[in-house]
């Protein structure tokens, strides 16, 4: 079906709310992390993102068996260690800066494909690479210039994780529904929230109160803050990837994976907004230019976005 200035209106649209939606929920992680740990976060939510899929599953008509259990299974593992570091990175820097760095992932898909499966990298797409890795350098900034401290690279990590994660997609999911590959994921993130809860109970780890214990805390009596916020997280997220999975449908893959960077000045108005957080001129140049590889990587042939399944 040719596509339509209308249907590319409706599916940038789309990809508003996505973004809005996604770059608010993002922003409470850390409320959540005051009291409540990522693993107890990660399972709390998958239960509840399960309950509503359960509702909603017949009226929609959703198909949630796959088509390919053993494949279905291990994208859902690459996706859930992205997001178990992205989450975890999101209790104590700021979310623009994280999902900057979670917007890495089309650079991996380059790298990935050339030095795993050969496929060659033409000019354009290397300047898009040199110019993704300066905008995350500045992104990052001082921390990245002066040692690359693991938590300033976690975000980065994500990135490379959910390139990967990506290619599994493509190569090895064709054909499932959308519906399914978003309750993998979210179950693969609920089992690994159920280990690490199980691990901490039975061999606890100092943990710091606020924020900082956020990784090491293990399962803990959930306070109404906890629970409302982790909600708002399951049914967000739901939405978000219903949105982005509109988006694709109605337009482009290339011109929507375009319109998915509007997450980032979404994520650095949200952060401004609700904590008066201010990202600094290098930081916002820095974005500029991740934005920039994005523009350069996307093209007609691709049919998966770089964050289209993220939540």
């Amino acid at each position: 079906m040719t596509d339509t200035p209308n249907r590319t209106l409706a599916a940038f649209g789309a990809v508003l709310i996505y973004a809005s939606v996604i770059a608010f929920t993002d922003n409470y992680v850390r409320v959540i992390a005051q009291d409540a740990g990522l693993w107890q976060f990660h399972a709390t939510r998958t239960v509840m993102a399960f309950a509503i899929l359960a509702l909603v599953a017949v009226p929609m008509g959703l198909n949630l068996r796959p088509r390919r259990p053993k494949a279905v299974l291990a994208r859902s593992a690459i996706h859930a260690a992205a997001m178990v570091i992205y989450f975890g990175a999101l209790a104590f820097l700021p979310v623009a800066q994280v999902a900057a760095g979670l917007f890495t992932a089309p650079i991996f898909v380059l790298l990935i494909q050339r030095f795993s499966y050969g496929q060659p990298i033409h000019g354009v797409q290397i300047l898009a690479v040199a110019l993704g890795f300066l905008g995350v350098i500045l992104v990052l900034g001082r921390e990245a210039m002066s040692g690359a401290t693991l938590a300033a690279l976690l975000p980065v990590i994500a990135g490379a994780l959910y390139a990967l994660g990506n290619i599994a997609t493509k190569a090895w999911c064709e054909g499932e529904s959308a519906e399914t590959i978003v309750a993998g994921f979210f179950g693969m993130l609920g089992v690994i929230g159920l280990i690490g809860m199980a691990v901490l109970w039975a061999f606890p780890l100092p943990t710091p109160d606020g924020p900082e214990g956020f990784l090491q805390r293990g399962p803990v009596w959930p306070s109404g803050t906890f629970l409302w916020w982790t909600f708002v997280q399951a049914a967000g997220s739901l939405l978000g990837v219903g949105m982005i999975v509109r988006a694709y449908q109605m337009a482009e893959a290339s011109r929507v994976s375009v319109f998915e960077y509007v997450i980032l000045p979404a994520s650095a108005a949200w952060g401004f907004l609700l904590w008066g957080e201010k990202l600094t001129w290098v930081a916002v140049a820095g974005m500029g230019l991740i934005v920039g590889a994005g523009i350069l990587i996307a093209s007609p042939s691709q049919r998966q976005s770089p964050i289209a399944s993220r939540q």
